[in-house]
């Protein structure tokens, strides 16, 4: 007997609703599913079905079977699924969400790669300002957070960006360079201290440790600007509106070319951890783990800032 074979001719029967309607569906005789499903029952030696003129009923041994058959043969597809899709050039399209600061600044630099690996996959990004959650629209999602993260989703770490403190030269020049986190009192901020509510917490150094020094400031006044998309942060702190504290993850090129400097290089604020997320799914398509893969490589997979020596080095104790 054909156990695999005789499974599915078992759990077709319970589907359909009975014998005849189960053949139409195989595409198979009535005395031949019937015999499959009393040979299935005399291995097992126990009855499944309850027959009966008009329908048929699964017994108490039935309704556990089935459960499990249907398990066993679900694996079974996804076992040839991707073992098909093993043999197979990736293809079809590919749906992405992200963050329009990382999508600008860091991703499209390295989608070109991916691309020439996988011509045939057809990547759709949509890039809002903020991504907050998994979207199950889409087959990955890239997060941000501060928080640890939490929810019904298969979640793989890329990196860490650090906070830092920027301002533009011409800002520095007019209202002077803050030399103490205490001094941010005085100063135009482009971030938004509602976050913390108590007020902004500085840590000291570049490690989270047990008893480092920390610092919290309440500032005198309310944010020169209140905005939470990073891009208008970057834009507005170029533009010399205030002090902004933004992720390594955009600053590389506005500190390189002197539009932006560091402030309080010896302190930082929380940062962010970066992750690819999917839905949680029983299968996951070869091109999605590809992607997934892909960007784990580009980004370095650890809980570490691939940018922050581009932006002036470590967070190194200075005076």
């Amino acid at each position: 007997m054909d156990q695999l074979r005789a499974m599915k001719v078992f759990v077709r029967v319970v589907d359909e609703g009975g014998f005849a309607r189960a053949a139409r569906a195989l595409d198979m005789a009535p005395p031949v599913v019937t015999r499959v499903v009393a040979e299935l029952e005399a291995h097992l030696g126990a009855r499944l079905l309850n027959r009966t003129t008009r329908r048929v009923a699964l017994t108490e041994v039935g309704e556990s079977y089935l459960e499990r058959a249907r398990r066993i043969l679900a694996e079974v597809d996804e076992a040839d699924a991707l073992a098909g899709e093993a043999t197979r050039e990736l293809s079809g399209p590919l749906r992405l969400l992200c963050p329009s600061a990382l999508a600008a600044h860091q991703l499209v630099r390295h989608l070109p790669r991916f691309a020439a690996q996988h011509p045939r996959l057809a990547l759709e990004l949509a890039a809002p300002g903020r991504v907050e959650t998994v979207d199950e629209d889409y087959d990955v999602t890239l997060l941000t957070l501060r928080d640890p993260i939490d929810g019904d989703f298969v979640a793989r770490r890329l990196a860490r960006s650090e906070v830092l403190l920027c301002a533009s030269p011409v800002y520095l020049a007019r209202q002077g360079r803050p030399r103490h986190p205490r001094d941010l009192a005085r100063h135009e901020l482009l971030f938004q201290p509602a976050a913390q509510p108590r007020g902004l917490v500085f840590f000291r150094g570049a490690e989270a440790a047990s008893g480092e020094a920390t610092e919290t400031v309440v500032p005198e006044r309310a944010p020169v600007l209140r905005c939470d998309d990073v891009q208008t942060q970057l834009a507005a702190a170029v533009a010399g509106l205030g002090v902004a504290a933004l992720p390594t993850l955009v600053l590389e090129q506005v500190l390189a070319d002197g539009r932006l400097e560091r402030v309080l290089p010896a302190w930082r604020l929380s940062g962010l951890s970066i992750w690819a997320a999917m839905p949680s799914r029983k299968h996951v398509p070869a091109r999605t783990r590809a992607l997934i893969e892909f960007l784990i490589q580009a980004f370095g997979g650890e809980d570490r800032d691939p940018w922050l020596a581009a932006c002036g080095g470590s967070l190194a104790l200075v005076a």
